[in-house]
């Protein structure tokens, strides 16, 4: 298959994602913790024995690494399910979609690499774009009391914010991986650091008292839906096509996520969203657009 039109498929798996978790009535650990398992289980079958040799291989450096990225891709799942919980799809996704501007900020911050003058003005770009979904409605409230219910702008804020927190959980789990991903293929990469946080997930139900077994059937089948689609045609796919395609085309090409996850939405949830989160959501791409573009054509470290 074309890596072209495998990242096209992928693009479309992963924008179900959003859709899979509202259609679910499982508490959000579950959720996550479901996904991730199920994820591993589906690839177990394709690890052969080079990699395998690979996993033996890692180190106790390494295998902190995995821990450490397990636990911030952790975070990152339980706080975006839930925030789908507060707010809008569209506002949720695109927001969450915004990992790579966090990922250039942190990689400027903690691990001094210099950031382009287009980066840095993608990442004002992107965050004035957040400030203005998560706020403007507040802002529009404020001007006609008609124009929106005050609940719902709070309510909405409080989700927008877990987003923005599950953005940056995901840009610590790529910056955390990134010298465990010099050293792993695909496969390996992800069996390790998925097994780290299916591990901490199901610490976390365990301490909550959450059931794990006791769900209706079509909760499992929505488990099984969230790793197949998102999780093996999605994000396994775009880590197989960073090997073929430049990585500034597939950051780009990410950006479809938060469109095909509203149109979803549109479709399956009936929800439309208001045109402030539009024009919001809308500067927010542009913001990540113009910070992927301003990367180096090549492989990334992710």
């Amino acid at each position: 298959m074309s890596p072209l039109v495998a990242l096209g498929v992928a693009v479309l798996a992963i924008s179900t994602s959003a859709i899979l978790v509202r259609w679910s009535d499982a508490p959000n650990v579950i959720k996550a913790l479901y996904r991730v398992t199920f994820t591993v289980v589906a690839l177990a079958p394709l690890v052969d024995g080079g990699d395998r040799l690979s996993l033996a291989r890692i180190g106790r450096r390494d295998a902190a690494v995995a821990v450490a990225a397990g636990v911030a891709l952790a975070v990152h799942f339980v706080v975006w399910f839930e925030s789908l919980d507060h707010t809008t799809v569209a506002a949720s996704v695109t927001i969450v979609q915004a990992q790579p501007v966090f990922v250039a900020a942190g990689a400027w911050v903690l691990l001094g690499e210099r950031v382009s003058r287009r980066g840095a003005l993608g990442i004002g770009i992107a965050l004035a774009g957040m400030v203005a979904l998560s706020f403007g409605p507040a802002l529009l409230a404020a001007v006609d009391p008609t124009a929106e219910p005050a609940a719902d702008v709070t309510g909405a804020q409080y989700g927008n914010a877990l987003a923005l927190l599950g953005a940056v959980a995901v840009a610590g789990y790529y910056l955390a991986g990134r010298s465990l991903r010099r050293g792993l293929g695909v496969l390996p990469y992800v069996t390790v650091v998925y097994t780290a946080c299916a591990l901490v997930l199901l610490g976390v139900a365990v301490a909550q008292g959450l059931p794990l077994v006791s769900y209706a059937p079509h909760e499992w089948v929505l488990f099984a839906a969230m790793a197949l689609g998102p999780g093996v045609l999605g994000h396994t796919v775009v880590n197989w096509a960073l090997g073929h395609l430049e990585s500034h085309v597939v950051s780009v090409s990410l950006l479809g996520e938060p469109v095909g996850s509203t149109l979803l939405a549109v479709v399956l949830l009936s929800e439309v969203p208001p045109p402030g989160t539009l024009l919001g959501g809308a500067v927010v791409l542009a913001g990540i657009y113009v910070t992927a573009s301003a990367r180096t054509p090549g492989r990334p470290d992710q």
